[in-house]
């Protein structure tokens, strides 16, 4: 039985990015305290939560032996609390789970970031900063709404080094508003240069749950709409930070994701290798094996519902074969490790040998024994491609 990861949501921040998608908002900092209290009481009450919900509690999450050994603080802007909430929280979870931690992560805005909050990050647990880096322009990060600059990334940086934390990772956008082939080197230049154990580059996400993609979609100018690069710009860009990257010593891991050896991020892992996460905080979500479930994403409705002793759980869904079987195809196809084809082939009793070698001589997948894998050059179509293969799948009920 594998280790247990888990994710604790801060849905705050300080402002709205125009490109974000995500179920978050701008708060008064007084409400920090009591969001914090109610994830620190989800935590101590989760077994009874879960069952009140119609969860199947397995060995998966409720074993004695489970062994929690990774813990992702995401959101939102985490960083925005006071450091003694976030150490609360890690609290909580030595309290209720056997813990042995090896990788704790903050993600971390650069203008949030000081000497006292980064000693008392590091001297909680958190070993790992993940930073909301995006771009390394001005003008592009201005055009997307950030509220931190290029000199606040050069300015947090040496403050985390001298706190101890020796796991930085940067994110990056590629197809940024205003962003060009030039601006993009910067960025990627800069970026390796500063030395971060870990790069994430993502892909501009153009839908109607950003106000940037909404806009992009209504054909209006607000947000910088007009100025966003093309999908053939976007994939050179992709491209290039490819090989970039790979030649300063990164090695890529996953489709979106590079990390000097041994620096990959082994909570994100669990994710694409689908093993167990229990998830808490407003719009948090986990996974057993067999179900998944997620929180309600309104704070306010989640810390008054955990606060009354309630379940904050919104919707649970349990895995048909089917599902199960096209997750493990979307998830494990991101990690360039590959999936074991034979493994699923006996566990979903399904046969793929004659759609694999088909992609396999027109250069789409690669075979190599058990491992099926993308090569790297086709990993910005890699939805197209796993859509092709589940087409000629029947699971066995």
């Amino acid at each position: 039985m594998g280790n247990l990861g888990v994710y604790i949501q801060v849905p705050f921040c300080q402002t709205k990015c125009t490109y974000c998608n995500f179920h978050t908002g701008v708060v008064s900092p007084g409400r920090f305290a009591p969001y914090a209290a109610a994830v620190c009481q989800e935590i101590a009450n989760y077994r009874a939560l879960l069952k009140f919900s119609g969860i199947t509690v397995s060995s998966s999450i409720n074993s004695p032996t489970q062994t929690v050994d990774t813990v992702y603080v995401g959101g939102g802007t985490p960083s925005l609390l006071e450091p003694e909430l976030l150490t609360e929280m890690l609290l909580a979870l030595r309290a209720s789970f056997a813990c042995a931690f090896t990788e704790v992560t903050l993600e971390a805005d650069p203008e949030t970031i000081d000497a006292e909050k980064a000693a008392h990050w590091a001297a909680a647990g958190f070993n790992r900063i993940s930073f909301g880096t995006q771009s390394f322009v001005d003008e592009e990060l201005r055009a997307a709404g950030r509220m931190h600059c290029r000199d606040d990334i050069y300015r947090a940086v040496p403050i985390l080094r001298a706190a101890g934390i020796r796991n930085i990772s940067f994110d990056l956008i590629a197809g940024l508003p205003k962003q060009t082939d030039a601006s993009w080197r910067q960025s990627l230049g800069e970026a390796m240069a500063l030395g971060p154990e870990h790069i994430s580059i993502y892909m501009m996400e153009i839908d109607e749950g950003s106000r940037l993609g909404l806009e992009v979609l209504q054909s209006g100018s607000r947000y910088s709409a007009k100025d966003i690069p093309s999908e053939e710009s976007m994939a050179e860009f992709y491209e290039l930070a490819q090989a970039e990257l790979k030649s300063s010593g990164y090695v890529q891991y996953e489709i979106s994701n590079w990390a000097k050896p041994g620096f990959e991020s082994r909570h994100n892992l669990k994710y694409w290798r689908r093993d167990p996460y229990l998830g808490f905080g407003a719009g948090a979500h986990s996974f057993s094996g067999a179900q998944r479930w997620a929180n309600r994403h309104d704070a306010a409705v989640y810390v008054a519902a955990i606060s009354e002793g309630m379940s904050a759980i919104e919707s649970v869904d349990t895995l048909t074969p089917t599902l199960a079987l096209e997750e493990e195809f979307f998830l494990g196809l991101r990690r360039l490790s590959g999936i074991d084809l034979t493994r699923i082939e006996r566990e979903y009793s399904v046969s793929l040998g004659e759609k694999v070698s088909e992609l396999a001589l027109r250069g789409i997948v690669e075979k190599h024994g058990d491992i099926l894998r993308l090569p790297a050059d086709k990993l910005s179509v890699s939805t197209e491609i796993i859509l092709e293969l589940l087409r000629s799948v029947q699971v066995a009920a």
